[in-house]
């Protein structure tokens, strides 16, 4: 870095992306993305008409994408909020609501104690349990901004609605942001507490079940007040920050929901699959409600595990947390991307 950047800044651990290499084509498990295109209608979409129309600025109130949303979750248009991915969601919930501090847990996403060192927000980091079950109890009368995603990642592993109930509750004065990233592979959406209690954002994003990763397109359903605070952050900031293609894609995937709905289900198959495959091989694996699974195995250590099968061409995603140093996350591609995984895990292991 720059001697001329700010001392915190510099100190600043930055989140690491998932590899995206180059050398060769590989089976890629690691990021989390979908094994399948957006729908037709999106495809069709983006079409030489929409490229033209790049000449002019985006609409920054995204008006007809914030309406689809609002119909297809039951809400009004003033409680969606919409932005680039839901990182930035989480970055604009920080950013206004951190002030008095923040709890997340020790093992989730990564960004979490990123957004915290670049606000200087002091952090409580709640141990997950044992079986690496988040520790509801202890995320009750925080009263500091309360980060949770639900399903976790990289765990996969989800708390109730009832749970998330209870935080909410005893959290009066303070925000909840529910990151529900992966909700759509098996769980189970906060989206209607959001018209209970003004202190609850649910934060999702289209990166994962609606197959636009590159799109870049987030959203959030909170009371009317919270979208205000959050809009005028992006007011503040980037009012264009999502883009005329995006807000077109966007558009036209919750017009083909069932497509992604069914592709969902397919997922959720092949994780089912995968886990059988990997308890044979005897590998214990986390209960998922996401579209990857949490794995480890007593007969290879996790970073041999991926290291080997980079060799072979299959990329998963390995963390060097102690805790989690021996598991590694497996995202669930197509079948046929899976059955390549299991037999290169199969060779590794018989080696």
């Amino acid at each position: 870095m720059s001697k001329f950047v700010s001392e915190r800044l510099a100190r600043i651990e930055a989140y690491t992306p998932g590899e995206q290499p180059q050398d060769k084509k590989y089976v890629k498990l690691n990021t989390n993305e979908s094994p399948y295109p957006p729908s037709k209608g999106v495809i069709d979409a983006i079409n030489a008409n929409a490229v033209e129309r790049l000449r002019l600025y985006c609409d920054p109130e995204c008006k007809k994408l914030k309406g689809a949303i609002a119909n297809l979750y039951n809400v009004q248009e003033s409680n969606v909020f919409l932005s680039n991915g839901s990182d930035d969601i989480l970055n604009f919930c920080f950013m206004a609501y951190g002030e008095g501090g923040v709890a997340y847990a020790d093992i989730t996403y990564g960004f979490y104690p990123v957004f915290s060192e670049l606000y200087g927000i002091p952090p409580t980091i709640i141990p997950l349990n044992d079986d690496f079950s988040l520790n509801v109890k202890a995320f009750k009368g925080q009263n500091k901004l309360v980060v949770i995603a639900n399903p976790n990642a990289p765990t996969g592993m989800e708390i109730s609605l009832e749970d998330i109930e209870e935080i909410v509750v005893s959290n009066p004065n303070s925000v909840v942001v529910i990151d529900e990233a992966y909700v759509d592979f098996g769980g189970t959406s906060a989206i209607p507490l959001t018209k209970k209690y003004d202190n609850l954002i649910v934060s999702a994003t289209y990166s994962k079940s609606r197959s636009m990763a590159g799109a870049r397109l987030g959203y959030a359903i909170a009371n009317e007040s919270l979208i205000a605070d959050l809009n005028k952050i992006k007011y503040s900031t980037n009012p264009y920050n999502v883009n005329t293609l995006t807000q077109i894609a966007g558009l036209k995937a919750i017009e083909d929901n069932e497509y992604y709905l069914d592709n969902a289900k397919k997922i959720i198959a092949t994780r089912d699959y995968t886990v059988k495959e990997l308890q044979k091989l005897g590998f214990k694996v986390l209960p998922s409600s996401a579209n990857f699974i949490f794995a480890t195995s007593p007969k290879i250590s996790g970073l041999n595990l991926y290291l080997k099968l980079k060799e072979e061409g299959v990329l998963i995603r390995h963390f060097e947390k102690p805790r989690i140093k021996d598991y590694n996350r497996i995202t669930i591609g197509s079948r046929e991307e899976m059955e390549i995984f299991i037999s290169k895990v199969t060779k590794i292991l018989g080696e």
